[in-house]
């Protein structure tokens, strides 16, 4: 056993009773059970083609999300859960967007084919449109002028604002013992630390980190490229040739944005350093994208019930985001953490697991875009306006995923210090499987967050990084992307933790929360 723990002695003092009725493992013959089901007769690639091959992209109000939701409902019946459904979870005023088609091309000075990704929320061109591509460079106000009357019918070149340098660190990486073991003594983890975080770096050139000035930039060049209509815009984001995913400020009944389209920095940039050597660089682009009126974020729940009278309306919840970027198919982001929670619901379903709390999955909507369906979730059941709702103290705990496919190596408590008791019974039979750190601190910003901002236990997983850094937010986060032993090992670990938590007497206590600090629903 490899654990390093914080645990205080006066814990159980401090937090009274309920602590002193938890720290209570499940049956060796259940963790047999399950741990059999799990990775004897795991499921995980069967689940994994199904929510990426077969589901494809998952944008946020998309007719490709609203076909996922409905075929999700449909897999998670067929595994014999209770109550499979989608529940409204926001407003959402962007609408839906798809893409329809993507083609863009150089054709002078010579000829060569682009990989690139439209910009979520943005229009289409005109059919197949063929211009002179200009290096557009506003940094400042002032830099609106020399724009006005000039790029009409132009293919625009935003500056660039990534540099690409040699990496020798590997591409793909697991943690060592020693890093494990630095994160479970480290109070203040942060992103440094953490494997969450956006791929290539690098902000916007010149602008200094004031968001009102931004802002204000921001709609200014967005009147310009309104008023002087040029055939597409041209952003270069991502590297190796892999351009990135990202979305316009938008909403229902403004007027169509112009087009735009990301493509990786090195074709960027070549075209780029073109234009400023003297050559004519032109383009050929068709892009069609379709805008629908839904303005509606769902989740996806399903249920295993709970059987004790006293504790069956309590929820034990396990989740991950079911939305993705348009690029790929979302497999690192998120499809994997939906395919383990998915595991993990059929693994207990499958050996027949009796609990006494409910155990709930819930697939959300609209992380990507601001948490909207973990919000919404929170203003429904749990917490609103300010005030506690039934739900609240009925919450046992949350675990969420959404940091890749990589192994669970343990979790990160939110330095909720009450939490490590619990959490250290329920690892008893699970350690075999290499799940052995705690950490004090945190992790990066997802679905969780919500739950912890009214101090709920709510939970992400520390797992091994891969190559989530390089691919997520790409049109390369697909199925190859998937690490299948990986995601074998989390969906028994998800599944063992949460019969765990919906059977303990006791429950992690609600961290306090300053009301300043309370979420505003």
């Amino acid at each position: 056993m490899k654990k390093v723990l914080l645990v205080f002695p006066l814990l159980a003092m401090v937090f009274g009773g309920t602590l002193v009725r938890a720290q209570v493992s499940q049956s060796p013959e259940l963790a047999t059970k399950i741990k059999n089901e799990g990775l004897n007769n795991s499921k995980i690639e069967e689940i994994a083609q199904f929510m990426t091959d077969y589901l494809g992209s998952r944008l946020t109000a998309s007719q490709q999300k609203r076909r996922a939701e409905s075929l999700v409902v449909e897999k998670l019946g067929e595994f014999g859960l209770a109550n499979p459904r989608t529940e409204f979870a926001s407003e959402f005023p962007r609408g839906g967007w798809d893409v329809v088609k993507t083609y863009a091309a150089m054709t002078s000075p010579y000829y060569c084919a682009f990989s690139v990704n439209p910009k979520a929320w943005t229009g289409s061109t005109d059919g197949l449109v063929k211009g002179e591509c200009v290096v557009f460079d506003v940094q400042k106000k002032e830099d609106i002028d020399k724009y006005k009357g000039k790029i009409a019918g132009k293919i625009l070149l935003r500056a660039p604002t990534q540099t690409y340098t040699v990496g020798f660190d590997p591409l793909a990486k697991r943690y060592t013992e020693a890093e494990l073991k630095e994160l479970a003594l480290d109070r203040q983890v942060n992103a440094r630390t953490s494997p969450m975080g956006p791929p290539g770096g690098g902000g916007r050139r010149g602008i200094p980190f004031d968001r009102a000035s931004y802002m204000e930039l921001l709609n200014l060049t967005n009147e310009l490229l309104a008023t002087e209509k040029p055939l597409c815009v041209v952003t270069g984001r991502g590297t190796f040739n892999v351009p990135n995913g990202t979305g316009a400020s938008y909403k229902v009944g403004d007027p169509e944005p112009v087009p735009e389209i990301v493509m990786p920095i090195e074709d960027h940039g070549r075209m780029v350093r073109l234009i400023e050597s003297g050559q004519k660089v032109e383009m050929e682009l068709e892009l069609i994208n379709k805008f629908t009126d839904d303005q509606e974020v769902h989740n996806v729940i399903a249920e295993i019930p709970g059987t004790d009278p006293k504790l069956k309306d309590e929820i034990v919840l396990i989740g991950a985001h079911l939305d993705s970027w348009h690029g790929g198919t979302g497999a690192a982001d998120n499809a994997s953490g939906c395919i383990v929670m998915m595991e993990a619901m059929r693994i207990l379903q499958t050996v027949g697991v009796k609990p006494k709390r409910t155990i709930r999955i819930a697939l959300w909507g609209g992380e990507e875009q601001g948490l909207f369906g973990s919000r919404g979730y929170m203003q429904k059941y749990l917490f609103k306006d300010e005030k506690k709702l039934p739900g609240f103290d009925k919450f046992a705990l949350y675990l969420n995923m959404d940091n890749g496919s990589g192994r669970f190596r343990g979790i990160y408590l939110e330095n909720n210090d009450a939490a490590f008791q619990f959490i250290e019974a329920w690892m008893k039979y699970i350690e075999p499987l290499r799940f052995n750190y705690l950490s004090p601190g945190n992790t990066g910003s997802t679905v969780n967050v919500s739950f912890l901002r009214a101090g709920l236990p709510a939970y992400q997983f520390i797992q091994d990084p891969l190559e989530y850094n390089r691919t997520y937010h790409t049109i390369m986060d697909t199925y190859e992307r998937l690490s299948l032993g990986d995601l074998t090992l989390d969906a028994t670990i998800v599944a063992w933790l949460a019969v765990c938590a919906a059977d303990d007497p006791g429950r992690i206590p609600v961290k306090p929360v300053q009301p300043q600090q309370r979420p505003r629903f």
